[in-house]
């Protein structure tokens, strides 16, 4: 890949104005009070909240705007809370959600909480007088129900609950409709706001906008049962170019956990963003500065076939995520996973660089006798036949780990990268792999 210029390398966004830097980033959807929510944000002293749902031990990308939103917040002079849904797990929140949830037990929902936590810990600042973890199952695990029914649900009107859009949706749908589990949910999260109003002074809930109706309902109670103000904001939720979610690839989620995801995995998701979409995504999950941003708009513009805001935003964001050096290690795997430079790449990184690669078994054996490599090509599918594969050899189109090849050899240990891999490549971007059994 060729060097970011100087003036697109990263800067940090000053955050005066913050109300301002939000809206310029897109990250405005809904606000319940557009007068007095504004210049509060600017000032800063605030304390903010999100909630993350524990359904996973690992939070995934399409999380991450609501994690940097925090962030955001901090660096401005706010103080973030980041409640983990402990105890709302165990119920399940209806919103953005045609089908009910499966239900998890409190073993499986502690350990996924135990995962996020220490996730959220890699982009907040949890110090003395810095941001705030809670967990609702502190005080959603011990409350009585009739002491919940009277004091909270009194609260709430079921006609104007059904007109949310997160249960009228469902209502709608005969086939699975919402249980009084799940309809219940907006009831215990407008009294997590509550709670974090009394504990710690919380005014603000963030969210996805999926969540607005959740949001209104706290905003609510806190004005009914404690005559206090407080304020919703709502971000877009993501999607890519055809309308599905950010973050999610034909494999599953995008993970923020590296065992689950790779931190060349993400790079290559990343790299890979249209770009109708990259500089929104540049907003929503970076750092940079808005005069870093525009500059890479307008490169996008005049030479889309550079790729250098993708560039930028897949190493910004592996490296808010996993760190600097794995994002270098990503992308020098990116950089050179096509060129003969390929063998140079350690184990780890190669493994990673294939990682979602077709693939086939190739047994010791079979290397120690020699595989004809007319036979490979079609055992990993880059070839229909023998024949195909023949043709692809004298048109100049065969590649072993990236070395154009001609005749129709053997392949052996020689060509076993680490002992483990052997990359065949058909074309300029066709590429496989045979894994050595062990």
């Amino acid at each position: 890949m060729e060097p970011v210029p100087a003036s697109q390398r990263p800067r940090w966004a000053p955050m005066s104005g913050l109300f301002d830097e939000l809206g310029w980033r897109g990250l405005v959807h809904q606000i319940t009070d557009r007068v007095a929510l504004p210049g509060l944000l600017d000032r800063g002293g605030l304390v903010a909240y999100i909630g993350f749902d524990p359904s996973a031990d690992s939070l995934h990308v399409g999380s991450l705007l609501q994690i940097c939103l925090l962030r955001r917040l901090q660096q401005a002079g706010h103080r973030p809370i980041a409640l983990v849904g402990g105890g709302t797990g165990m119920i399940g929140d209806p919103s953005g959600k045609s089908d009910e949830r499966t239900l998890l037990g409190p073993d499986e929902l502690a350990h996924n909480s135990a995962g996020i936590r220490v996730q959220l810990e890699r982009f907040l600042d949890f110090g003395a007088g810095g941001a705030i973890l809670e967990d609702n199952a502190r005080w959603l695990g011990s409350v009585p129900l009739l002491d919940f029914l009277r004091d909270v649900g009194k609260q709430f009107s079921v006609n104007e609950m059904i007109r949310k859009d997160s249960v009228r949706s469902r209502l709608e749908t005969r086939e699975q409709g919402i249980s009084y589990t799940e309809f219940s949910y907006m009831l215990l999260q407008a009294w997590d706001f509550l709670q974090l109003f009394d504990r710690h002074g919380c005014r603000v809930q963030l969210g996805g906008s999926d969540q607005w109706g959740n949001i209104i309902e706290g905003v609510d109670l806190i004005r009914r049962q404690r005559d206090g103000q407080a304020f919703g904001l709502t971000s877009p939720l993501v999607t890519k170019a055809d309308g599905t979610k950010f973050g999610k690839t034909e494999g599953g989620n995008v993970w923020l956990d590296p065992a689950r995801t790779s931190p060349y995995a993400m790079f290559q998701y990343l790299i890979r963003t249209g770009d109708r979409e990259v500089g929104t995504y540049l907003r929503f999950f970076t750092f940079l500065d808005r005069g870093a941003i525009e500059a890479l708009d307008a490169e996008t513009a005049a030479t889309p076939e550079r790729r250098i805001a993708q560039r930028v935003l897949a190493r910004e964001v592996t490296t808010l995520v996993h760190g600097a050096a794995e994002a270098e290690r990503a992308e020098r795997a990116a950089a050179v996973l096509f060129t003969e430079a390929v063998t140079e790449l350690d184990a780890d990184a190669l493994a990673s660089g294939v990682a979602d690669a077709p693939r086939a078994v190739v047994s010791p054996g079979e290397l120690d006798a020699g595989l004809p490599i007319v036979d490979a090509f079609v055992r990993v599918g880059l070839a229909a036949s023998k024949g195909e594969a023949r043709r692809t050899l004298a048109g100049g189109g065969a590649y072993v780990n990236n070395t154009k090849v001609s005749d129709e050899r053997a392949l052996g240990w020689g060509d076993a990268l680490h002992g483990r891999f052997i990359l065949l490549r058909r074309g300029k971007s066709r590429q496989a792999v045979l894994v050595v059994a062990r």
